[in-house]
């Protein structure tokens, strides 16, 4: 297997990250979803202003994401349209696929405080293996303070989708 097949391979899988709901395609109803499921553990209120803001973030992230991948317009974004606009779009401009998520991940941090141990819950919530997301949630703590860095949160973000080094088996 080249690099080419690693990377794109990759990729793919963080198609099930985002694909909330399982159904084989990433469409508007699972960032809705996330952002339920963020609120609900956090017991943040909808109609908060944390809650809005996140509400907000999830769907400019979801027209980012579609702008990005859904190639044929119908407003759902296939594991194919989502390999395919990942790899042409992340290597044209591989800090604008963060871009797009930093109202999303604004407000988590937001909904979540801020705090180490309120983002590792997040992660959890949104799909990240328990173990993965302590790692990553203290990763982010760069001042060393129990507080994530919104700067950081967003760089690793991309770093996460553009990285082309294999993953451990």
């Amino acid at each position: 297997m080249d690099a080419e097949e690693i990377y794109q391979r990759r990729i793919a899988s963080r198609f099930a990250a985002f694909d909330q709901d399982g159904n084989g395609y990433i469409d508007r109803e699972d960032f809705y979803t996330a952002a339920t499921r963020l609120l609900a553990e956090f017991g943040v209120p909808y109609r908060s202003d944390r809650g809005q803001a996140l509400s907000n973030g999830a769907e400019a992230f979801w027209q980012g994401m579609a702008g990005i991948a859904d190639v044929d317009g119908d407003q759902r974004v296939t594991r194919e349209e989502f390999v395919g606009g990942a790899l042409k779009r992340l290597r044209d401009n591989p800090h604008g696929f963060a871009e797009i998520a930093r109202p999303f991940v604004r407000a988590v941090l937001a909904v979540a405080e801020g705090t180490v141990p309120g983002v590792e819950r997040a992660l959890v919530v949104l799909g990240v293996d328990p173990h993965t997301a302590s790692l990553t949630a203290e990763s982010l703590d760069a001042a060393g303070a129990g507080r994530v860095d919104e700067e950081e949160a967003v760089a690793a973000f991309g770093r996460y989708f553009i990285t082309q080094e294999p993953e451990a088996p």
